[in-house]
């Protein structure tokens, strides 16, 4: 407690005490012993917290799923971009399954395209990474 004086409950009384304590409300110790004593159990409980402290988590950039997911996404994306201006320029130009098999197909392969460039990123962040742990090891 601040101010140096500590309460103590004795025998269902509230007593004020004299005695002098540190910024923390603990008891000051005197004794060069038990001041080694205390140092010692402070480092033992100071070296158990750092071993319960959650360690600082590693991210992992994307799970098997998450990526298999995008490159489904991608070349969903680029499916229905091609149908979609294939059929719009069928639409105004009345040459209704021409443009629409033509940018279909079109869609396909930008949409492999940008699938295979994903994957060749992907393989290449995990080659690096693996050659940084086995740097490190």
């Amino acid at each position: 407690m601040p101010g140096g004086f500590c309460c103590a409950l004795t025998q269902g009384v509230l007593r004020r005490s004299n005695a002098p304590t540190s910024a923390r409300g603990n008891l000051r110790v005197t004794d060069p012993d038990q001041k080694d004593s205390m140092k010692r159990l402070e480092e033992r409980i100071e070296a158990a917290r750092r071993a319960q402290d959650p360690k600082p988590r590693v991210d992992e950039h994307y799970s098997a799923a998450n990526l298999a997911w995008r490159m489904v996404i991608e070349l969903v994306a680029g499916l229905g971009i091609g149908f979609g201006i294939g059929y719009g320029l069928d639409i105004l130009l009345g040459t209704l399954p021409i443009f629409m098999v033509l940018f279909t197909f079109m869609g396909l392969a930008a949409g492999i395209k940008t699938m295979l460039r994903s994957a060749k990123e992907i393989q290449e962040e995990q080659e690096a990474e693996a050659a940084s742990k086995d740097e490190r090891d």
